[in-house]
């Protein structure tokens, strides 16, 4: 009579494949907490007063109020806000509908030196914006558009624009090529093919690429701090410009951040669903 000893190796794997999971989950929350708890601290500083504030340790148990936000709203964030929520909206806007044909024309049908346009958008990241920047002053100020929230507009659109052709590109890529010439059979013209079959398949990819645009354009400083006063300024100048040099900012600076942070936090998570599928999208390419 023989006797079958089973080895103990399967269940010390999958003992060591547990702790594993156990390790990468609490690293992640450790991950989690740092990168989430400045903000959090924000938020919690925007109800504090100034005084409190500046308390070195910092205070917790403090009174907490909305005084900051008045504040805020006293020096004119409103307008700022406006004028960020405009130049990021229309920027996008404009990118998007630039971006799509453009992607597909050089993912679905590909142009003649298709990798040449390719090359030319990203080309156009290379160059820091501050070395370009006092020609577009000159020619702005030569054309008197200066402090025109039009004109940040479309700087934004050139901007934004490099990014969504190449994300596009990549989401239209994973389009089955089935589905596409299927469509063609069926006699679909160009504009059907496009708007009919392919846009609801990578309309997360679009949603994704859209979310990314507008938050560039909201999230950016030089150019808004560079090319505009009073009439376009934007939220990110206008936070720069509470910096008191007495040290009593940190508080309304705090009420006016989580203010600006709002309008992007929202459309992440109404958008959140799509964000995750289209970023997913071009991640198997």
């Amino acid at each position: 009579m023989t006797t079958t000893t089973h080895s103990p190796a399967p269940r010390w794997r999958a003992v060591g494949r547990k702790a594993t999971e156990r390790g990468i989950t609490l690293l992640t929350w450790i991950i989690t907490i740092i990168v989430v708890f400045p903000v959090v601290w924000m938020v919690f500083t925007a109800f504090k007063s100034e005084r409190d504030a500046a308390t070195t340790p910092p205070s917790i148990f403090v009174p907490l109020s909305f005084d900051q936000f008045a504040a805020a709203f006293d020096r004119g964030i409103g307008g700022y806000l406006i004028n960020s929520l405009t130049a990021s909206v229309i920027s996008t806007l404009i990118v998007m509908l630039l971006a799509i044909p453009a992607a597909y024309g050089l993912s679905v049908r590909p142009i003649p030196k298709a990798r040449d346009a390719l090359f030319f958008f990203i080309s156009t990241r290379f160059l820091p914006i501050a070395a370009g920047v006092i020609p577009i002053y000159l020619i702005i100020k030569q054309l008197g558009l200066l402090d025109n929230i039009t004109v940040v507009s479309l700087l934004y659109v050139g901007i934004n624009l490099p990014l969504a052709v190449w994300m596009m590109r990549s989401f239209f890529s994973e389009v089955p090529n089935e589905i596409i010439e299927a469509s063609r059979v069926d006699g679909a013209n160009f504009r059907t093919e496009l708007l009919r079959v392919v846009l609801p398949i990578v309309g997360p990819g679009i949603a994704a690429a859209a979310l990314i645009c507008f938050i560039f354009a909201w999230n950016e400083y030089f150019l808004a701090n560079l090319l505009t006063t009073t009439f376009a300024r934007t939220t990110p100048p206008f936070l720069g410009s509470l910096v008191d040099g007495r040290g009593r900012f940190l508080a309304i600076l705090s009420a006016a951040s989580t203010l600006a942070v709002l309008p992007v936090v929202i459309a992440g998570w109404v958008a959140q669903k799509r964000l995750v599928t289209g970023l997913a999208m071009g991640a198997v390419k």
